[in-house]
């Protein structure tokens, strides 16, 4: 009998509902206020905001993806069995928005889980700006030290399939980019 009620309380949780395969009824129910649809030239990607925990990086990604700030951006660092990094509009790493820098949001118990999206930062955790990393597997190292805005629900083979980079830096050469990335609510 525990052990039931134990399954049914995970499958009611966010992380389990990530690892789950992409069959449609195993999908929570989408806010699309909330919700990114990012488009990879292998196909969709269905990302749930959390504005929750990191509402101030929720607010940035919406209204950068609103002005189509993230539309043809490089995948520009991508780490085999480690993570897929974007949002910089120069390709380098090194560049942001034209909005100022926003201060850390993570504080909250979430874990950098396959799927996670997280912001990217310099060694200030204060300087995250547009930059933003999926995970391709767990990485216990990052909790708490990263900011955690969005969890991938769909169309995590899309990510798998994004350009991996050389060299333990995971910079790309001819790196995928993005098709476009939108708030759900916008998309008609």
């Amino acid at each position: 009998m525990r052990r039931r009620a134990l399954i049914a309380a995970l499958a009611a949780t966010p992380v389990l509902e990530s690892l789950m395969t992409d069959n449609a009824a195993a999908q929570p129910v989408l806010d699309p206020e909330n919700t990114l649809y990012l488009e990879l030239k292998s196909g969709r990607v269905v990302i749930q905001l959390l504005p929750d925990i990191a509402p101030k990086h929720v607010e940035r990604v919406k209204k950068l993806a609103r002005e189509g700030f993230y539309d043809g951006v490089a995948f520009h660092r991508v780490i085999e069995g480690f993570m897929a990094q974007g949002g910089d509009p120069t390709g380098t790493g090194g560049g942001g928005s034209k909005y100022e820098d926003l201060p850390a949001e993570f504080t909250n118990k979430r874990r950098f889980l396959r799927g996670t999206v997280g912001a990217a930062r310099t060694q200030n955790p204060n300087s995250a700006n547009s930059q933003f990393f999926i995970m391709f597997a767990p990485a216990p190292s990052l909790d708490g030290q990263y900011t955690i805005w969005g969890q991938v629900v769909s169309g995590m083979e899309f990510v798998d399939a994004i350009k991996r980079g050389a060299g333990g830096s995971g910079v790309v050469s001819g790196p995928d980019k993005i098709v476009s990335m939108k708030v759900a609510a916008d998309v008609k």
